[in-house]
């Protein structure tokens, strides 16, 4: 990845969520001690999907990011009940993603 770059990913995985569930992405501490940043905006209760993954080079040096393997980690928080208006109710546009989606605007 060049410095000072910006680049588009999919997860391996498709993710379904439930409705009583929330997900906040993370990136993993060896890549951040590299100065590469993984943004993921939290999956909403009921949207499903491939993850698309925006990766950030914030270094003035290339880096190798290599396929399948750990570049982030999702926290799964459970309510006690299922929301009252979910991402799937919403008709989200970025619902059902099957590959890389660029920004809808």
């Amino acid at each position: 990845m060049p410095p000072n770059s910006f680049a588009l990913a999919r997860s391996v995985e498709y993710f379904k969520i439930p409705r009583d569930v929330l997900t906040i992405c993370v990136g993993k501490s060896t890549y951040a001690r590299c100065g590469i940043i993984v943004n993921v905006t939290p999956f909403e209760p009921e949207w499903e999907g491939y993850v698309t993954l925006e990766i950030s080079n914030t270094t003035p040096l290339p880096a190798r990011i290599y396929a399948n393997e750990g570049l982030c980690q999702i926290l799964f928080f459970q309510s006690d009940e299922p929301c009252e208006v979910s991402y799937k109710d919403k008709k989200g546009k970025y619902q059902a993603q099957k590959g890389i989606v660029l920004p809808k605007l």
